[in-house]
C-alpha cells in the first residue's frame, strides 16, 4: 500500500515538475526552440531591409516581443527565423506549418478567414493610388484605360477589380501585376505603369524612399478601409490568445505606442500620424 502511495506522490511531483503542454503552435516552438516568422522585405516600413542591408521594420520588432514573451512563458530560450513572404505565399505557408505567424502587413478580411486565423488589428490603412506629379491623375477615376500595378493576391488588386466590375472606372483600369511592391514600384518610376495601388502606408514607404520622392503623389483618398492583422493557424486558440495576450499588453504598457512612433512618427522611416480612429481601436482592443 504504501508503495503504491509513494508512486502516486511519486508521479504527481514528475508531473509539477514537467513543463506546461499547450500543444499546437506553442508546442512546435517550444519543441525546436525557434520561433518561425513570415515578414516582407519591399513593405516599408513594416519589413524590409535597411541601408546596411539587415531586416528591420515595425513588424519585426513587434514579433521581437513575441519572441520574449515566448521565451518566458515556455521558460527557455527561443530563437527568432524570419522567412521573406509576398502576398502569394503568405497565407499558405502558415496553413501547412511552415511559418507560426506572419507579421507583415496583412489585411484582415473574412474571405481569408476561411483558411487561416488572424490577431487584433495592428495597424489601419486603406487603398489608394500613387502616381508621378505630373499625371493629371487626382483619384481612382482618372485611371479608365490606364496600366494600373498592383501585388497579386492583394485586397488591392481585388479593389481596382471591382471598380472595373462595379463600372466605376471607363473604360476600365488595366491591370498589371506584381509578386512585390518594390517591383510596382520601379514600374511606375519607369513607366510601365500609370499609377501603382497598395494600401496608402506602403506607398507613403515607397515615396519616401524613392530617389525624387517630390516627384510622386497619393491621388485621391482611401477606396477601401483595410485593418492589418498578423496570420495565424486556424483552429489554433492556445496560439492566437497567447499572440492577442501580448499586444494587449503592448498596448496597455505603452510599448506599442513607442514602436509606433518610432517607425510612423515625425522623425520615423515612414511619418504617418495615428488617426483618431486607430486611436480608439487600440483602447477598444485592450480587453481587461
Amino acid at each position: 500500500m504504501r508503495k503504491g502511495v509513494c508512486l502516486v506522490l511519486a508521479l504527481v511531483f514528475v508531473f509539477c515538475l514537467s513543463p506546461v503542454v499547450f500543444g499546437g503552435t506553442l508546442d512546435d516552438i517550444a519543441k525546436r526552440g525557434e520561433f518561425m516568422v513570415g515578414v516582407r522585405d519591399g513593405a516599408i516600413p513594416f519589413g524590409f531591409y535597411d541601408k546596411d542591408n539587415k531586416r528591420a521594420g515595425f513588424s519585426l520588432d513587434v514579433a521581437e516581443e513575441f519572441r520574449q514573451a515566448l521565451e518566458k512563458s515556455l521558460g527557455k530560450p527561443i530563437k527568432i527565423t524570419f522567412k521573406t513572404v509576398n502576398p502569394k505565399t503568405r497565407i499558405p505557408l502558415v496553413a501547412n506549418k511552415t511559418l507560426d505567424i506572419v507579421c507583415g502587413s496583412s489585411t484582415h478580411t473574412v474571405a481569408r478567414e476561411d483558411t487561416v486565423d488572424f490577431t487584433l488589428t495592428v495597424f489601419l490603412t486603406g487603398t489608394q493610388i500613387l502616381v508621378k506629379k505630373d499625371s493629371g491623375i487626382t483619384g481612382y477615376k482618372g485611371l479608365a484605360g490606364k496600366r494600373v500595378g498592383a501585388a497579386q493576391g492583394s485586397t488591392n488588386e481585388k479593389a481596382i477589380r471591382d471598380l472595373n466590375v462595379a463600372g466605376k472606372i471607363k473604360p476600365e483600369a488595366k491591370l498589371v501585376v506584381y509578386q512585390e511592391h518594390s517591383q510596382g514600384m520601379l514600374a511606375l518610376q519607369k513607366g510601365v505603369v500609370d499609377a501603382y495601388c497598395t494600401d496608402g502606408i506602403l506607398l507613403a514607404g515607397l515615396r519616401a524612399k524613392a530617389p525624387n520622392p517630390k516627384d510622386f503623389k497619393l491621388a485621391g483618398g482611401l477606396i477601401t478601409y483595410d485593418p492589418y492583422a498578423y496570420i495565424v493557424r486556424e483552429n489554433d486558440s492556445n496560439f492566437l490568445d497567447f499572440i492577442n495576450a501580448q499586444f494587449i499588453a503592448m498596448i496597455k504598457d505603452g510599448r506599442y505606442k513607442k514602436l509606433y512612433y518610432k517607425w510612423f512618427g515625425a522623425k520615423g522611416v515612414v511619418p504617418y500620424p495615428m488617426t483618431s480612429e486607430a486611436r480608439t481601436l487600440m483602447k477598444l482592443q485592450a480587453w481587461p
